[in-house]
């Protein structure tokens, strides 16, 4: 058992998502940053399908009622096991009594704190996953609380000794991202000196994006030739312009369907950057075609295997 001492600016119950239910209008969530979160579980040598606790902006502090082995991915911090400072992307023994802390962000936004056999809440629709917009999932479908006790599943898949090291994690964003895209389907209504404006500008986070969707400021976008406002099924990296013109990226706790024209589509290989972006961060995008975001997507793969 975990027990939640301080729990933290916004911390999650996080697997990899409820999949299969959005034609009832059931948000996928899982976590913003699914390389992170899967590269926790493999350090510690869980199943890829076990939940971890995301981390975002100011981490918790956890106490350990057993010997527990834990790693922490994603968003560097400075981590205390007690008093002793860890290191990220590291396996460690947490004995029994023992307390994880979180010191200063350094970068990125959201880390994983993965631990051996997984959080063990009880599945909701197939998954851990907390939608804190629905009450669903994680614990009571909301934020870690401080007293909240989180139970440790057994789901480990190989051992892991301490102090095991992965040297490269996945790819963090310091102070900004250029990411790829592939236009969507209601690009031309923007012609081409939209499209070429997407391609060319620089914007910037908002604060008040989230795990819903991320809202950008930059030069404005507007549609030349009109199009069908029905909604329809949206797609996570979706990039949405509403009547503002401003950039909305939609991530994943974003509504199953929408009306606001897409311009194109972050590649998926190309997610987690967006996903580890503070506010004011600042972010460009490039074109690119489906056998790039292919080729992106299986290398991406390929670094986590096991083996690797």
């Amino acid at each position: 058992m975990i027990i939640v001492l301080s729990p933290g600016f916004f911390t999650t119950v996080q697997d990899y998502g409820r999949w299969g239910h959005q034609r009832l209008g059931v948000q996928v969530a899982g976590p913003m940053d699914r390389v992170s979160h899967r590269f926790a579980n493999l350090i510690v040598g869980n199943g890829s399908s076990c939940a971890t606790l995301e981390v975002t902006l100011r981490g918790p502090t956890l106490k350990f009622e057993d010997d527990t082995i834990f790693v922490v991915t994603g968003a560097e911090f400075e981590l205390f096991l007690d008093s002793v400072g860890v290191a990220m992307n590291t396996a460690y023994v947490a004995p029994s009594g023992s307390s994880l802390s979180f010191g200063e962000r350094r970068s990125g936004a959201r880390s994983y704190i993965g631990i051996a056999g997984g959080i063990n809440v009880k599945p909701m629709l197939g998954s851990r996953s907390t939608h804190v917009a629905s009450q669903m999932g994680g614990v009571g479908g909301r934020t870690l609380k401080t007293g909240d006790r989180l139970p440790v599943g057994r789901d480990v898949i190989r051992s892991v000794r301490s102090g095991q090291k992965w040297e490269i994690g996945p790819e963090v964003a310091k102070e900004g991202a250029r990411v790829r895209v592939i236009l969507g389907r209601d690009h031309k209504r923007f012609g081409s000196d939209g499209v070429n404006r997407l391609e060319s500008s620089r914007y910037h986070v908002e604060s008040d994006s989230d795990r819903m969707g991320f809202r950008l400021s930059g030069p404005s976008l507007r549609e030349t030739s009109a199009g069908c406002d029905i909604s329809s099924a949206v797609v996570t990296g979706a990039i949405q312009i509403p009547p503002s013109g401003q950039p909305i990226i939609l991530m994943v706790d974003h509504q199953t369907t929408g009306g606001y024209p897409s311009i194109g589509h972050v590649i998926t290989a190309d997610l987690p950057l967006v996903a580890q972006l503070v506010p004011e961060s600042w972010i460009e995008f490039e074109n690119c075609d489906r056998a790039t975001a292919v080729t992106a997507l299986i290398k991406q793969e390929r670094g986590l295997m096991v083996d690797h």
